[in-house]
């Protein structure tokens, strides 16, 4: 019987030390359980709940820190999740479609030639067009509500400087301007690298850059999964009719033709050259003109996120240039034609050529020769590349012209690259 109670005694003691390690267990299990539980909350919805989408992203943004929305940016939010507009004219899309995304400003004669261009293009009725939209300007999107010869979709950077009138991303009250010193104005900012503050208007094109690529490639319900190239071009491109077939030629022979290219192009990285008219394609620095990329240089792009937020230049492309490129180790090369398909007809930098008193295109209407040749695919699949190994722009070394000190644009861009991988 006093064996009975002392292995009994034993066993209780053995409990209880035993038991600590069941409740740390359990207790792990539980909050393993409850972790997934709300990760699972920050996946992107199949249905067409808007506001369940909003919700949930509220929650994530929380986390990241973004700014708080207002009502207008809540609204264009939710304007980003609607479907693409003409299906009924255009159900499908071609299997082996290039998506185009056209991201804008505020200059309407410029959109108008944009849209007028794309409008002639062979092919564009097989493909989707995506416009992002830098806030919202009604002109604007009266244009785009009226293209009717593709699936079209808008999204408008909820973010963006014009959305913000009153506080940050925009103009808050308390912010430093120009060349103020904090200290002694109490004002809120961090200077450039040249001692001036932060400039809302100018900012916001290195963050609706940023933002509309994360968004296309990893936030779209109609491209995240999208395996193909992406073609990019602005307001003041003007596209020539052959050039979503060239464009399917180029990509088609990168890889056998230039399998060290990142890229394919429409255009010089020269906006003033026109090509040079050889019997052979060309391989050189990327250009700002119609370039076009899958997700595999996307990813490599994304993976330079710290690179790209901290340089101190408000051009997203000069950024990419002189330090996101620089990066990857090796040249980076994009293939394109020796007759360019596309041409940069801005007189006017950003934001500007707004209104027809202001507007920045020669007595305006763009002026520029379509040839026979330009209207039919003129690449020949049988042409040897020729590589311009060293060509004039910006390097890695170059400092940056500035406009992009502010540590909350820094966050805001940093953060900007995590909203689709909470």
């Amino acid at each position: 019987m006093a064996n009975i109670k002392k292995n009994r005694l034993k066993d209780e003691v053995a409990f209880r030390r035993f038991l600590p390690l069941v409740s740390i267990t359990l207790l792990g299990v539980f909050l393993l359980m409850f972790l997934l539980r709300i990760n699972s909350n920050f996946a992107t919805p199949s249905s067409d709940d808007f506001s369940q989408v909003l919700t949930n992203r509220s929650h994530a943004r929380h986390m990241l820190s973004l700014p708080k929305q207002t009502e207008f940016s809540l609204q264009l939010e939710k304007r980003n999740q609607m479907p693409p507009r003409n299906l009924d004219l255009y159900p499908s899309l071609d299997k082996d479609h290039i998506t185009i995304v056209l991201y804008v400003h505020n200059r309407p004669q410029y959109l108008k030639a944009a849209v007028d261009s794309l409008s002639r293009v062979v092919g564009i009725n097989e493909t989707l067009l995506i416009v992002s939209h830098d806030g919202y300007f009604e002109e604007m999107n009266k244009i785009v509500e009226g293209i009717r010869f593709c699936q079209v979709k808008q999204i408008f950077a909820p973010f963006s400087p014009h959305v913000f009138p009153n506080s940050f991303p925009g103009v808050s009250p308390t912010d430093c301007k120009e060349k103020d010193d904090a200290t002694k104005k109490q004002c809120k900012g961090t200077p450039d690298q040249y001692g001036n503050h932060r400039s809302p208007k100018i900012v916001s094109l290195k963050h609706h850059w940023w933002w509309m690529m994360n968004t296309v490639w990893d936030g779209l319900k109609e491209t995240k999964d999208h395996s193909g190239h992406i073609l990019f071009i602005e307001e003041d491109h003007y596209i020539y009719p052959n050039a979503y077939r060239n464009l399917q030629i180029l990509t088609e022979l990168k890889p056998q033709k230039c399998p060290h290219c990142y890229a394919a192009n429409l255009a010089p990285c020269d906006v003033n050259a026109r090509g040079e008219g050889w019997d052979s394609l060309i391989a050189e620095r990327m250009g700002n003109v119609g370039y076009t990329f899958n997700r595999t240089v996307w990813r490599k792009i994304h993976r330079k996120t710290t690179e790209f937020c901290f340089f101190d230049d408000y051009n997203w492309d000069i950024t990419m240039w002189a330090t996101v490129y620089p990066s990857f180790g090796n040249p980076v090369f994009t293939l394109r034609g020796p007759r360019t398909s596309a041409v940069h007809f801005g007189k006017c930098g950003l934001h500007q050529g707004q209104g027809e008193a202001r507007a920045c295109i020669d007595n305006g209407m763009v002026n520029f020769q379509v040839e026979e040749i330009d209207t039919v695919a003129n690449i020949n699949s049988d042409w040897e590349v020729r590589v311009f190994e060293h060509q004039p722009g910006y390097k890695a070394g170059f400092k940056g012209w500035g406009g992009w000190g502010d540590k909350r644009d820094h966050q805001l861009c940093l953060t900007f690259a995590q909203m689709y991988h909470s």
